[in-house]
């Protein structure tokens, strides 16, 4: 009898509301019931940066690694300078993602990022970002479909095309070149991590999706995948896909 998989997910930090709440760590609850919903255990992470040696010791329990979407990547992880549209950060949460992606690149965990999750997977492995895509970037289009209470934006809604590579493990799992996504982010890939390959990209070339090219399973999004599997089959192949891996890792009783 196989166990379910263990999937990590990091938390992000939730600052004091002073009369209300104090110091939090917090994460949304859809990428839970997702990952439930498709055989895991899911393990909220929290983010232990002045103690490695239990984050270590959380990670050596974990099957897989899923990286959810979230603040900016600070600028400092890729050694560079801070810009003014660079948006919030947390230097916590980057350390704790930062290392986890890294020993789970070492020991072939399978892992799997969405948005934020694919910019620290990136990162982690080398690469850098775009601090604010429409600041950096010549032609780009809209990427930030931010849903607020002043507009008609749902998390749901499906903003630009993208273009899938053939010969991917994305395209056999998309089932599709070609298809329509949802968009939250304001940064995106600037200098592909090594170890990496490109898998799909929006009209005006921001990378939209990368895939890891010695045998791992590793898998990144720049959408919102878990927004979109009740609509989209190929979406929640895609979580399907990265939970199969992740049970070849875990221990049979």
């Amino acid at each position: 009898m196989q166990k379910r998989p263990v999937i990590g997910i990091a938390m992000q930090t939730l600052q004091p509301i002073p009369g209300e709440l104090p110091l939090c760590w917090v994460m949304g609850q859809k990428y839970v019931r997702v990952l439930r919903g498709v055989g895991a255990v899911p393990w909220l992470i929290p983010l232990l940066d002045d103690d490695e040696a239990t984050l270590r010791e959380i990670y050596d329990r974990l099957d897989g690694l899923f990286l959810t979407g979230g603040m900016d990547v600070d600028p400092a992880s890729y050694q560079e300078d801070r810009r003014t549209a660079c948006g919030r950060t947390d230097l916590a949460r980057d350390w704790t993602e930062l290392h986890l992606v890294r020993w789970a690149q070492e020991d072939k965990k399978p892992i799997l990022g969405v948005c934020r999750g694919m910019q620290v997977i990136n990162v982690a492995l080398g690469g850098s970002l775009y601090q604010d895509i429409a600041s950096e970037f010549k032609c780009a289009i809209k990427h930030d479909y931010f849903p607020n209470p002043n507009n008609d934006f749902t998390r749901q809604q499906l903003v630009h095309p993208i273009r899938v590579q053939r010969d991917t493990k994305l395209r056999s799992l998309l089932e599709s070149d070609k298809l329509d996504v949802n968009s939250m982010h304001h940064q995106a890939i600037r200098t592909l991590a090594p170890g990496l390959k490109v898998t799909s990209t929006a009209p005006d070339d921001v990378i939209e999706s990368v895939e890891g090219i010695n045998g791992q399973f590793l898998i990144g999004v720049q959408w919102h995948p878990e927004e979109l599997t009740e609509a989209n089959p190929g979406m929640r192949r895609i979580f399907e896909s990265f939970i199969e891996a992740s049970a070849a890792k875990s221990v049979t009783i």
